[in-house]
């Protein structure tokens, strides 16, 4: 669909780009008419001429970042191997734009978080599920994508004073390995995955068992 230009060279599609590159940057506090007028150098009512308000521009944004989840192209793939292409596609557009975790969670990006449950739930069909646990097996993936999605970029901005992720990881995991055996075994034997593990890989597992599960109760 073909967006409308402003006399001054304004679209739709500049002010959600532009939008898109100020969240990234501060997160959804650093987004004002008032900033993003300055920084496409125009007033803002020339603005408010393309987007009704900061609501409509904040479901733009979330919709342009996630256009590949949600456009809805299955092909031959099986369902299984179509929950986990959008689980990963969440996961990488979270990771990148950490703030449409909490948009997809909002009445804002209503349709954009319609369109993934959607998605999600016409493979959870598909998969044989029964139709009384449709709903539930569909919102605890949807759920779990947007809580481990979330968390995982959440703790990539958190890290401070030049720590890098495996240095972070080794520490903790050297923490884990130091504990008492017979109060904490698990902590114990699980500290050599804990500092040597691939946030993505370990993301799948879960969708995986999920899936499972789904499976186990057709």
């Amino acid at each position: 669909m073909a967006t409308r230009t402003g006399q001054d060279g304004l679209s739709r599609d500049r002010i959600v780009e532009a939008a898109i590159a100020m969240l990234d940057d501060g997160g959804e506090n650093a987004l004002t008419f008032r900033a993003l007028s300055t920084r496409l150098k125009t007033g803002a009512g020339a603005i408010y001429w393309h987007v009704a308000n900061k609501e409509e521009l904040l479901a733009a944004a979330t919709q342009a970042v996630l256009a590949d989840v949600l456009r809805g192209d299955e092909g031959d793939t099986t369902p299984r191997d179509a929950v986990r292409a959008i689980a990963l596609g969440m996961f990488d557009a979270i990771d990148h734009h950490p703030w449409i975790g909490g948009q997809l969670g909002g009445l804002a990006s209503r349709s954009a978080s319609m369109r993934i449950i959607e998605r999600i739930g016409q493979q959870v069909q598909a998969l044989g599920m029964p139709q009384e646990h449709q709903f539930f097996a569909t919102s605890t993936l949807f759920s779990f994508i947007l809580g481990v999605a979330g968390q995982n970029a959440a703790n990539a901005r958190a890290r401070v004073g030049g720590r890098g992720r495996a240095e972070l990881l080794g520490a903790e995991a050297a923490i884990w390995a130091s504990l008492d055996p017979a109060e904490f075994p698990f902590l114990r034997s699980a500290a050599g995955q804990m500092g040597d593990h691939d946030d993505r890989e370990q993301f799948l597992v879960g969708i995986d068992l999920i899936l499972s599960g789904i499976g186990s109760a057709r």
